[in-house]
């Protein structure tokens, strides 16, 4: 009795490792910062001449802001107009020098690899990389049938929704949208990402009237003490009950300790996973423009509040066509004697932009930690970012064996 397909994946996949890795070394050896655009462009040019060995052709497509790199789409057409979309991205966090600084480079101990990328996201691009190689060579009929289309964001840290136009309209009527972000294991579970908070990020000023501190207090108004009145209204709005989370990040105002403050500004994020909630909270958060409470004590003279948007992304709910991806992964996972569990994700990712208009599923990736951590130390309190060896060939089988199931469904 012929043997399933996914112990041939499995053994291919295990034989071809330490090439799939040492592919990995390579991009993590890149430094592809967002605001470094040569580094992210040189990584998707390796990307792109690694993806040419599966016959995949490369398109650039430079980046909405000028300041970061050139998005990146790799298609290999099929004979079928089933069409899968597998999303990563270029960039990373870190500074070239703040890598040096921590001496954070590619680096093997035990059952990890530490390094920039190595779990978000350049260990999911090698994960496409894998589950794709693998069924090329495993399952070559139902490998060149399908369109492949993989997208890879330059300026995913930056949350640049360009991208998301772009995802969107090359993947209009596409069987999935599979995003690699990292995915946690737990033994044999793995979690797959059906939902993720939306997130506003807005500025707040106010201003209000200088006067010297000493021979004329009354006649300012403090924007300093109208600011901390509205942060402190402002942290009141976060409800774990509710899911929603408002973060003062940023804080400034005022020049000279003998002067009152006619200036001040903080940053914010608002965070939360349901449609309804989200847009009450950022309602609030536009009521405080409102506000008059600090006035000077002379005439009454009152600050005023002003409320900048300076980017939205909006949540990615719970839906049904996300459920259903998730019902065919857990079905695969079924057959190979792991598990899936859905979760549910505070962090954006590029699954925001396309949920509405394709099935999105996200968690693709390896499994690792300590995401956008570059810092260690010897008392263990911190450490960099990693991914975990023994995630990468059960979890190319699992997404291999579940996007052949998504292909014959279909």
């Amino acid at each position: 009795m012929e043997p399933p397909l996914f112990v041939f994946l499995q053994r291919y996949l295990e034989e071809n490792l330490p090439r799939y890795l040492h592919m990995l070394e390579t991009m993590v050896g890149i430094n592809s910062f967002t605001a470094n655009p040569d580094g992210v462009n040189h990584l998707g040019q390796v990307t792109a001449n690694l993806f040419a060995q599966l016959e995949f052709e490369a398109e650039y497509v430079p980046a909405e802001n000028g300041a970061y790199g050139r998005h990146l789409i790799l298609t290999r057409p099929g004979h079928t107009d089933k069409t899968i979309g597998l999303v990563s991205h270029l960039d990373t966090v870190f500074p070239p020098e703040e890598e040096a600084r921590n001496d954070f480079h590619w680096r093997p101990e035990g059952a990890r690899i530490y390094g920039p990328g190595t779990v978000d996201i350049k260990g999911g691009t090698a994960l496409i990389y894998m589950m794709l190689d693998a069924l090329r060579m495993e399952a070559p009929e139902e490998f060149a049938a399908a369109n492949w289309m993989i997208l890879l964001d330059a300026a995913e840290e930056a949350i640049a929704n360009d991208f998301g136009d772009l995802c969107r309209e090359r993947l209009a009527g596409a069987l999935a949208c599979l995003v690699f972000e990292g995915g946690h294991k737990q033994d044999n579970t793995f979690q797959l990402v059906r939902a993720r908070k939306g997130m506003a990020i807005c500025r707040i000023e106010v201003t209000g009237r200088a006067a010297h501190a000493g021979s004329s207090h009354e006649q300012g108004a403090n924007a300093i003490l109208q600011l901390a009145d509205i942060i402190t209204r402002l942290a009141d709005l976060t409800d774990y009950d509710r899911q929603v989370t408002v973060n003062v990040g940023v804080v400034s105002g005022g020049t000279v300790t003998n002067r009152v403050p006619h200036q001040a500004v903080a940053r914010l994020e608002m965070r939360a996973f349901d449609d309804q909630v989200y847009a009450e909270i950022l309602a609030k958060i536009r009521e405080m423009t409102k506000l008059a409470t600090v006035r000077s004590a002379a005439d009454g003279f009152p600050c005023q509040v002003s409320l900048i948007i300076e980017q939205e992304t909006k949540p990615w709910p719970k839906n049904e066509a996300t459920d259903r991806l998730l019902a065919i992964w857990q079905g695969a996972a079924e057959r190979l004697n792991l598990r899936v569990e859905p979760e549910e994700r505070g962090g954006l990712s590029d699954g925001n932009n396309t949920w509405y208009t394709v099935p999105t599923l996200d968690g693709l990736g390896v499994a690792g930690g300590n995401s956008h951590c570059s810092e260690r130390s010897e008392d263990g309190t911190k450490d960099q970012e990693y991914c975990v060896v023994s995630s990468f060939v059960p979890k190319a089988v699992l997404n291999a064996t579940a996007v052949l199931d998504l292909l014959a469904d279909e």
